[in-house]
């Protein structure tokens, strides 16, 4: 046993403690003592869907919250949600887990260009709980290898996961390629909106907000069988104006122009370390990105949102967030002759603008 297995029998706490335990083991690197705590908590009767959704969902959560508050680093993220990864691969292997698949058969992937793999790989190991077949693909799969795959199982259902919003446009191509071989698809993640609007959207023929709703909805009945005849253009009328193609094929062009230009624009960037000269140039592409990918759903409040997220992550991390505002002039000035690009770059900015994080970013104390 681990000797730094936590005190506590997990027999003995309810699932908030059990969280708390999880993310001690979780937050110290102990591996060893987040296998153990979830196997006890099996081995004493609780019950494995709990422990996967209420106890390492939540605790993956509040890895999420640490990192975006600038208490742990990249890294630590990336350790722990490895970590949380083998206490759900420990879960899967033991014996109060185990079921015979009694309903069809269910496809599970991440859409390509998606690496945030645990939250479909815990609504794989529902859904086998629940009594589905599943073949779970894992992270980043791309679409003619989904479709090929498709063709050879059969599945009555896709589950596409995608935690990114940027990687809207790939799961749009990803719900229309199997919707044209017949196979429905139900999306979730955080990536679709806390509504699900973007699966509406992109034609999704369902959606649901977690794991466990996701179960609820295949338990009721079979998926709406999609139209054969469905296009992506359906969909997003918009996209005849060519602006989300054009900017999206520039980015790189967009990205290094804007970046030459910001040294004059905001003069402190002049004193800047390489790696801050670094980070800038991918704050630059994200923010490109996310123009591109409101430019293609249409949707204005998008790329308002991620900006505001933007300017709370530098603050946390007392990275000034003045130089957002210049950036979009900038980005603006070279995208004059694209309508909606400038009205949505006009609307990120006065969303700047009326909230207090850029004075927040200027005095950091």
């Amino acid at each position: 046993m681990s000797t730094s297995t936590p005190p506590c029998s997990p027999g003995t706490t309810g699932l908030d403690a059990l969280v708390d335990l999880l993310w001690d083991a979780v937050h110290a690197g102990d591996e060893y003592a987040a296998t153990e705590l979830v196997t006890q908590a099996l081995d004493e009767g609780v019950d494995a869907e709990s422990v996967l959704l209420d106890v390492i969902a939540a605790v993956q959560g509040r890895v999420g919250e640490e990192w975006a508050a600038n208490r742990i680093s990249v890294a630590q993220e990336h350790a722990a949600t490895a970590i949380n990864e083998r206490a759900v691969a420990a879960l899967a292997t033991h014996p109060a887990a185990r079921t015979t698949p009694s309903r069809g058969r269910i496809t599970v992937a991440c859409v390509d260009g998606e690496w945030h793999a645990l939250p479909a790989r815990l609504l794989a190991e529902v859904l086998k709980l629940r009594g589905w077949r599943i073949d779970y693909l894992g992270a980043q799969v791309p679409t003619p290898h989904l479709i090929s795959h498709l063709h050879a199982t059969g599945a009555d259902a896709v589950a596409l996961s995608s935690s990114i919003a940027t990687r809207l446009p790939t799961a749009h191509a990803a719900i229309t390629a199997c919707q044209a071989v017949g196979v429905p698809v139900l999306v979730g993640g955080a990536a679709f909106g806390p509504d699900g609007r973007y699966a509406r959207l992109l034609g999704a023929d369902a959606w649901a907000p977690d794991a466990r709703a996701a179960a609820d909805r295949l338990a009721r009945g079979p998926l709406p069988r999609p139209h054969f005849d469905h296009q992506q253009v359906d969909d997003l009328p918009h996209l005849a104006d060519q602006e989300y193609t054009m900017v999206a094929r520039s980015r790189p062009t967009l990205v290094r122009t804007v970046f030459t230009a910001l040294e004059d624009a905001y003069p402190a960037m002049r004193g800047y370390d390489e790696a801050q000269r670094e980070r800038t140039a991918e704050d630059l592409a994200y923010i490109v990105e996310f123009l591109a990918t409101a430019l293609y759903l249409g949707d204005e409040d998008l790329f308002r949102s991620f900006l505001t997220w933007t300017a709370g992550i530098l603050v946390a991390r007392g990275v000034p967030a003045q130089s957002l505002p210049p950036a979009l002039a900038l980005l603006a000035r070279e995208l004059k002759d694209f309508p909606r690009a400038a009205r949505i770059l006009e609307r990120g900015t006065e969303a700047l603008t009326t909230t207090d994080h850029i004075t927040a970013a200027g005095n950091p104390a």
